[in-house]
């Protein structure tokens, strides 16, 4: 059952409601059945993913002389 948003014509009241394939919504305000569909938006996220950790010495530290030149050794 997907949800779907609607603005009443009659009222202009602004709901979300459940709606199956046999049923025809209606307002909850002034029950009319004359309705607008409206775009639903869905929230996303924007940020960046973490970056992975360091796993041990020797090639994963990043250190800028390469593997086996850290001073972990």
């Amino acid at each position: 059952m997907p949800i779907y948003e609607y603005a009443c014509s009659k009222c202009g009241h602004e709901f979300e409601t459940l709606v199956r394939s046999s049923t025809v919504p209606d307002c909850p305000s002034c029950h009319s059945t004359e309705l607008e569909k409206k775009l639903s938006v869905f929230a996303t996220s924007a940020s960046q993913p973490e970056p992975a950790p360091a796993v041990g010495p020797c090639g994963a530290c990043g250190h800028p002389g390469g593997p086996g030149s850290c001073a972990l050794n």
